[in-house]
């Protein structure tokens, strides 16, 4: 039979270990002296082992996240390897923009950073060629196969590394003129130029190359080559005689002269002087595909009038698109 006192003992012990809460230390003792052996859990007023534990990894998390001082006295943030925090407060705006490792700032600086290598790029090439767009790429085939479809071409002005024999107030020497003195350009004699149809400078720049200079009332149709003209007479063409100082041109691979309406040229009256923009110094092939379908996306999206009339450019270097004409046969 049991003892009611030893029961009585052994309730009082577990309510005491369920409890810690207003227990007489002694007794605590005393209870000791009674368990099995198994050590009581620590009680709320006091702190066991693995309490003291948690206390101290809390304390040592809070360390960790608290910045700290370094070297030098700089701040670091945990987890960063010890760089450097940079705050605006602290550091400034333009400190802070250029030394933070936020993924947006970051993004930011490299698009900045290669924009402002860009435009160094641009404005160099402008220094050399003395005009904008420096580089621009040939929508079509009639220069054919000196020029090719998507070349990027360098231009320069046109009173730039003139050649000997250049026409009267210019620095373009003609296909006539090159023959004789052994100038040649893309596979050609003779320079290559840029220049606006009619003086129209909302319309496609034409890169062909200039074949002679005339004077205003020259027939020019008497120094033009008789295959070319198909035995025309001047009165035979709209342009002959001419109206004005200028230059005859042709693409290479055409076969009328631009001047002459009757073939699928660039349709422009005796090129002006003043309606040339430069000429073609070298060329960087396939290149220019990248400006052409940059043209189209941008074309596809704006209304053509406004496209037409806007002076974007693609990276600030090839600015504009430059069409070579067109060789009889094609669209």
């Amino acid at each position: 039979m049991s003892d009611p006192d030893a029961d009585s003992d052994a309730d009082g012990i577990s309510m005491d270990d369920r409890d810690g809460s207003g227990s007489d230390p002694d007794a605590s003792s005393d209870h000791g002296s009674h368990s099995s052996g198994d050590s009581a859990p620590p009680s709320d007023g006091f702190a066991g082992p693995s309490d003291s534990a948690s206390s101290t990894d809390r304390a040592g998390s809070a360390d960790a996240d608290a910045p700290r001082r370094v070297d030098g006295g700089e701040r670091t943030e945990s987890g960063t390897g010890g760089r450097d925090r940079v705050t605006i407060e602290d550091d400034g705006v333009v400190r802070w923009f250029l030394k933070t490792n936020d993924g947006t700032i970051v993004l930011l600086r490299d698009v900045l950073s290669s924009v402002a290598i860009v435009a160094v790029i641009g404005l160099l090439l402008f220094a050399v060629s003395g005009v904008w767009p420096p580089l621009v790429a040939v929508e079509s085939g009639s220069m054919e196969p000196n020029m090719e479809r998507g070349d990027l071409i360098f231009v320069v002005d046109e009173d730039r590394y003139a050649g000997d024999g250049a026409a009267a107030g210019t620095g373009i020497v003609t296909a006539a003129t090159g023959e004789d003195s052994g100038y040649e350009k893309f596979g050609g004699d003779g320079d290559v130029i840029i220049f606006q149809p009619n003086g129209n400078d909302r319309a496609t720049p034409v890169i062909h190359r200039a074949q002679y200079h005339v004077e205003a009332g020259d027939n020019w149709v008497e120094r033009a080559d008789s295959d070319v003209v198909r035995g025309a007479s001047c009165s035979d063409i709209q342009t002959c005689p001419a109206e004005h100082d200028g230059f005859v041109t042709k693409g290479d691979a055409n076969d009328g002269y631009d001047q002459d309406f009757r073939n699928q040229g660039a349709g422009s009256d005796v090129v002006k002087d003043e309606w040339v923009t430069g000429k073609a110094m070298f060329r960087i092939p396939y290149l220019g595909y990248v400006r052409l379908a940059f043209d189209g996306m941008l074309a596809n999206a704006a209304a053509p009038g406004l496209w037409s009339s806007l002076p974007l450019g693609l990276l600030g270097v090839t600015s504009a698109a430059v069409v070579a004409g067109r060789r009889p046969g094609r669209p």
